[in-house]
């Protein structure tokens, strides 16, 4: 299997062309190639697929093989590799992806895609769409209970469910407890993103993410977006803010004009490179072929 692994904001996955690659069980799959010792070393795996209502398709799976509806980083790679390879020469392309159709703009640089903004569409703030199990018009601010302690979560669907907290200061953040036990609460039925955030002024925060499936990741795009929109519910910042993650920077925007939420940031192609899988007693093991840095 012939794949390329990328990267947004340090937010890697193992990205595969569905067009001329049968991936019979992407959910195992997608556990063996982020194994990052026995495997590539990723958040999760990425499909790109044909598809019948936009330009291309995305599936993604988590570390743990669970699928996810949208994962925004990705769908800036996703518009790189297809650019990159030939597969269109639109700088405008619509992705489908589990949480409906994106638009995602290309920024070109020598002939290579280097960044690119994707409309995100309008944040989900209804608690059974989201969902949660609050009986409320909105969760802001709502305080759950975690056992050694309370804190006050803010409830966004960006396609796929998330929680921020603000707090004051990120320095002491056990995130491996406390993003587990969010993730993982009764309030939320399908499980839950935990975003951690700090702000610096009212167009800057500091943010760390524990993602669904996959644990801390280095940056997550729907997680920055959640963020950015409960810093304007809860009156804390600007409706365009600079989020900055651990493995770089995102800028967001929530509109006013169409309530649509913008995410601008970096694609990268970190190498490619040819992946088999050997099961011996239940165990994968990944063997490079060959390969070849960017």
């Amino acid at each position: 299997m012939k794949f390329t692994k990328m990267q947004g904001a340090g937010n890697d996955y193992v990205y595969v062309n569905g067009f001329v690659e049968t991936i019979e069980n992407p959910s195992e799959l997608s556990i063996a190639v982020s194994d990052r010792h026995f495997g590539i070393g990723s958040d999760g795996l990425v499909l790109i697929l044909p598809s019948e209502k936009a330009d291309f398709r995305m599936r993604m799976f988590n570390a743990d093989g669970s699928e996810s509806e949208m994962c925004g980083n990705a769908t800036r790679c996703v518009g790189k590799y297809v650019y990159d390879n030939g597969m269109t020469d639109k700088t405008s392309i619509t992705l489908e992806t589990g949480a409906g159709v994106k638009h995602v703009n290309l920024h070109v640089n020598d002939g290579q895609v280097t960044s690119a903004c994707v409309d995100m569409g309008e944040p989900v703030l209804t608690p059974e769409n989201i969902p949660v199990n609050v009986d409320a018009e909105r969760v802001v601010n709502y305080p759950i209970d975690l056992g050694s302690e309370t804190v006050n979560i803010t409830a966004v669907s960006m396609g796929n469910p998330h929680a921020v907290i603000f707090m004051q200061t990120l320095d002491r953040l056990a995130i491996r407890e406390t993003g587990s036990k969010i993730e993982y609460h009764p309030l939320f039925p399908n499980r839950t993103n935990a975003e951690f955030a700090q702000v610096l002024s009212r167009a800057h925060i500091k943010m760390r993410v524990w993602e669904r499936g996959s644990g801390e990741t280095l940056a997550c795009g729907t997680g920055a977006c959640a963020t950015a929109v409960a810093g304007v519910l809860t009156g804390k910042t600007e409706r365009k803010v600079t989020l900055e993650l651990l493995g770089g920077t995102l800028e967001i925007e929530w509109s006013a004009v169409d309530n649509h939420v913008y995410m601008t940031g970096p694609a990268v192609t970190v190498f490619e490179g040819e992946y088999n899988v050997l099961k011996v007693h239940s165990i994968q093991y990944a063997v490079f072929l060959y390969g070849s840095e960017f």
